[in-house]
């Protein structure tokens, strides 16, 4: 149990100073940048896997793209990330960063990719203004590259389909768990 826990525990150290070392952007344009780039990565890829949802994000009021670092050790569960908004309507562009904290059994660190679908402008500019999502998740997943496999739940409020791709980790967790929204004041 000791050596599991000492692995997981570099296992999280590694992951975050990956991140934080790929992540490279210092000028406001730099960051703007590559959020789009995560975004056309993450569309094409989930175009690739869903084609339907081609046509579906096109004829949506909006929806929003966000990379996403989760870690969970036993009892408590954290992550973060940013991504952006973009309503179908006026074109225009929200960026926003998200922070996640939850209760319940798991273990492991998971990079993940989320695609919300609003499916009315409403729900869409109540996530803008409000951001807040509450619910459970329930997850498996071990990837690397392209190797591995994921499968992942969500329970949401109406008026959303949401996405959720795995780019590389090992977890498995039952969580409850709150997650906040906002609004990047550094980006907008």
């Amino acid at each position: 149990m000791r050596n599991t826990l000492h692995g997981l525990l570099a296992l999280t150290l590694a992951f975050v100073l990956t991140a934080c070392a790929t992540s490279g952007a210092t000028t406001t344009a730099d960051k703007r940048q590559a959020i789009q780039q995560m975004r056309q990565d993450v569309l094409a890829e989930l175009y690739r896997t869903k084609p339907g949802t081609k046509t579906q994000i096109a004829s949506a009021p909006g929806y929003a793209v966000f990379s996403n670092a989760n870690i969970n050790l036993i009892f408590a569960s954290f992550s973060g990330g940013q991504g952006v908004v973009k309503d179908n309507t006026t074109g225009k562009q929200t960026y926003m960063k998200m922070g996640e904290a939850g209760i319940g059994l798991g273990l492991g660190v998971k990079d993940f990719r989320a695609v919300f679908v609003f499916h009315d402008h409403d729900t869409l500019q109540t996530f803008i203004d409000s951001g807040w999502e509450f619910g459970g998740h329930a997850d498996a997943a071990a990837k690397a590259n392209e190797k591995g496999a994921a499968v992942g739940g969500e329970v949401l409020l109406d008026g959303v389909t949401v996405y959720q791709m795995t780019e590389s980790g090992l977890a498995l967790q039952a969580t409850l768990k709150g997650t906040k929204y906002w609004k990047d004041t550094e980006l907008n």
